[in-house]
């Protein structure tokens, strides 16, 4: 979702060298990776990687073993990576290693929540980043006090927001989305209007006793507003390993399969709230104007609390049904769009690149 800006700004950009796209394959399902290449009017790889799923520590090497030579090949002038998974430490890693310039979009930000496998993907790729591209300003203080040269960093804004958009008019809308899965359609159009909600993160959904206790919150949720679900296949997984389908299937609870780009910037644009553990997720509602729910104890991404339409509930049943019933009687946080979210930020990025890599040194492929 972010390298579709990105590209588009590249391409675009006087003196850029050519790009590859390389897709390490670490999305690798069907059902949510080709989609996101189509809905984002991606071009094909040039490279996949095809790595597939595996452990972090399996994944991560795999990817570094297999982007290597394609490094060798084809020589970069600077390697571009973005946000906090595991493509985005291995490619760096072997970039700097082969003394290859290392750009990190969406660096900076912080949950100091060092269990999480995304923050130390986080650290270690802006420890080791020659150009750091911020989306908000915590972001920069963050890499400051981590000791990162303050001429590194470049506070551009929210690739996230370029794409949104640039792709708003182009979203499904949600009684379309509903009709297409074999819903009634007119559960989109409750008075109350409905929530959407999604969960994918481990320490929410890999553990029986936490995705059941969080399954029965929605289901009281549901009470409330109507709840419509498009499920992670790792959730969705989970969920019938466990036993727990009965919480996703009640009478005001549609659980839809992964949904592309499109179908979800159509939901969360008609919701009357979302609840989610995506961080993604919580910058697009605030975005957006939706009121979000965030089921985790932090965020690396603050602004969207402090100046958006976040707020943590984490995984208590009373604060999240109480700010469930706050949204549905005042209409939730109204938030205000943050500082440079303004769908230019990919377009800062590439006439940066360009000045630095210009005064760094010829270019040398692509």
């Amino acid at each position: 979702m972010k390298m579709g800006a990105i590209l588009r700004a590249l391409s675009a950009e006087p003196g850029l060298p050519q790009t590859l796209l390389i897709h390490t394959g670490q999305h690798y399902d069907e059902a949510m990776s080709t989609q996101l290449f189509e809905a984002l009017e991606l071009p094909a790889p040039d490279v996949n990687l095809e790595v597939g799923s595996g452990t972090h520590a399996v994944q991560t090497a795999e990817i570094m073993r297999r982007i290597e030579p394609v490094f060798d090949a084809f020589r970069p002038a600077c390697v571009v990576v973005v946000g906090d998974v595991n493509s985005t430490l291995a490619c760096s890693l072997v970039a700097a290693k082969k003394g290859i310039p290392v750009a990190h979009v969406e660096a900076g930000l912080r949950s100091f929540d060092r269990s999480m496998p995304e923050e130390i993907n986080r650290l270690l790729t802006d420890q080791i980043s020659d150009c750091l591209y911020t989306t908000e300003r915590s972001a920069q203080e963050n890499l400051a006090r981590e000791g990162i040269p303050r001429d590194r960093i470049h506070f551009v804004g929210n690739v996230m927001i370029d794409t949104m958009n640039h792709h708003r008019g182009r979203a499904v809308p949600p009684e379309e989305t509903l009709r297409r899965a074999g819903q009634p359609a007119m559960f989109a159009a409750s008075p109350r209007g409905f929530g959407v909600v999604t969960l994918h993160r481990p320490s929410n959904v890999d553990d029986l006793d936490t995705l059941a206790a969080l399954l029965g919150t929605l289901a009281e949720v549901s009470d409330r507003v109507p709840l419509i679900c498009p499920l992670h296949p790792r959730t969705s997984a989970n969920i019938e390993r466990f036993g727990l389908g009965r919480l996703v299937a009640g009478k005001r609870v549609v659980a839809l399969p992964p949904q592309g780009y499109l179908e979800m910037l159509g939901l969360m644009s008609s919701a009357t709230l979302v609840l989610t553990d995506s961080g993604g997720v919580q910058e697009e509602t605030t975005a957006l104007g939706v009121p979000c729910l965030t089921l985790r104890e932090n965020t690396e991404r603050p602004v969207t609390v402090t100046e958006g339409t976040n707020s943590l509930v984490g995984r208590d049943r009373a604060a999240t049904l109480d700010a469930v019933d706050e949204i549905l009687s005042t209409g939730g946080k109204r938030g205000r769009i943050p500082e440079l979210w303004d769908g230019l930020a990919a377009k800062r990025i590439a006439r940066h690149l360009s000045e630095w890599l210009a005064v760094r040194a010829p270019v040398r492929g692509s």
